[in-house]
């Protein structure tokens, strides 16, 4: 079992400038103060007002990208785009060391998990989310905490070993997303629990899931999210074919796979650590009609 909960908590620390590196944020605040000092001399000195309202009309087009980015990452916009322009591979015509995408039924291995909320079993991946909306009185453990927004308190991320399928040619390899392995996954969670200022009761199955957890059950504004990846669920996953005898396997690339930037989108690049991990729309729509 593969614990990721630690890169989960980190993906949604609010202080993060991905994908805009710090450096470049830097720069731009110089170059947006220079310019407005001088524009703003200028419209006091020769009373011409052009410069200055191409200099806050550029600058908007600016904020307005990098706002566009910062949402598609933490949305992994730029991972699924850059994942449905992959072609699907033939496991039967890959080469030993060729990146590929590859699509099928997963499958348990000789480890199997159960989701923590919902205990839904027999799960290749499982991931729940609590999060607390923030008051004045806020607890400064939390990692993603701020003042009136919701903040992210506690998270179970896991990952194992499985089975998948490959569609195309029929063969079956092995995943390798268990314990020491890089995982990306992109399985969204799903609301469960929501409680509102109208109602902060907390309900008896959630206190009982925050106390085996040693968490405060007082009642509060609280959201808690779940999502996994059962057998018998299509999946894509994308990684690098090792062949060990006759067992195939999708193992992680040696090193970070970059989207490249996808101008089409006006997407910067983003770095993809690991197996690239994905459930199809259609599986997530039946999963969701389930509950």
């Amino acid at each position: 079992m593969n614990d990721l909960s630690n890169g989960a908590l980190l993906e949604k620390h609010c202080c993060t400038c991905k994908p805009i590196p710090a450096f470049v944020l830097y720069i731009l605040t110089t170059l947006f103060l220079i310019g407005l000092s001088v524009s703003t001399f200028l419209l006091i000195a020769v009373r011409n007002a052009t410069f200055l309202v191409s200099f806050l009309f550029l600058s908007s087009l600016v904020l307005a990208f990098l706002f566009w980015n910062k949402r598609n990452w933490r949305t992994k916009g730029a991972i699924l785009f850059f994942l449905s322009s992959l072609p699907e591979a033939d496991l039967r015509q890959a080469k030993e060391g060729q990146l590929v995408k590859i699509t099928g039924f997963a499958s348990c291995g000789s480890v199997s998990l159960r989701s923590s909320y919902e205990r839904a079993p027999s799960c290749i991946y499982t991931s729940t989310l609590l999060y607390e909306y923030g008051g004045l009185n806020l607890n400064p453990r939390k990692v993603n905490g701020s003042c009136f927004q919701w903040g992210l308190t506690y998270c179970e991320r896991f990952s194992t070993d499985f089975y998948i399928t490959d569609k195309k040619s029929g063969l079956r390899a092995v995943v390798k997303a268990g314990s020491g392995c890089r995982v990306t996954p992109l399985v969204f969670e799903s609301e469960l629990v929501k409680t509102t200022r109208s109602c902060r009761i907390l309900s008896p199955p959630l206190r009982k899931w925050l106390r085996e957890r040693n968490l405060s059950d007082e009642a509060r504004l609280l959201r808690l999210e779940e999502g996994y990846v059962q057998e018998g669920s299509t999946v894509s996953v994308v990684g690098i074919v090792h062949r060990n005898n006759d067992v195939t396997m999708i193992v992680q690339p040696s090193e970070v796979v970059s989207t490249g930037c996808l101008w089409q989108k006006l997407l910067l690049p983003v770095d993809i650590d690991g197996v690239l991990l994905s459930v199809s729309r259609m599986a997530v729509a039946d999963h969701s009609i389930s509950r």
